[in-house]
């Protein structure tokens, strides 16, 4: 049990990771640079920008793809050598693709 919840506590830090980064503001060259100095906005929150959110379909398709992800690894993995990681690899997967249960999971 300790070892399959190891498993879910790694995958699960890792997809919300991935669904964090998906939700990011992009960052275009021109905002980058930003403004001259004295055209630079003032005042508190002025530089904030809104986070875009995903729909349930964009998180159950993240969830899917890192699902998907480890279970490709796990299947390069074939020395014997890299059995624990691929073994690893596919609990993870199963973890990710349980949530899934309810979304259509492959």
């Amino acid at each position: 049990m300790r070892a399959r919840d190891k498993a879910a506590v790694s995958a699960l830090r890792a997809t919300l990771a991935a669904l964090d980064n998906a939700e990011a503001v992009p960052v275009d060259e021109a905002g980058a640079r930003g403004p001259a100095l004295e055209q630079s906005p003032v005042g508190a929150g002025a530089t904030e920008v809104a986070r875009p959110e995903l729909s349930e379909h964009g998180v159950v398709e993240i969830v899917r793809a890192e699902a998907a992800e480890r279970l490709e690894v796990a299947a390069q993995l074939t020395a014997p050598a890299h059995a624990d990681r691929a073994a690893r690899l596919r609990a993870e997967a199963a973890v990710l693709l349980g949530l899934l249960d309810g979304h259509g999971a492959p």
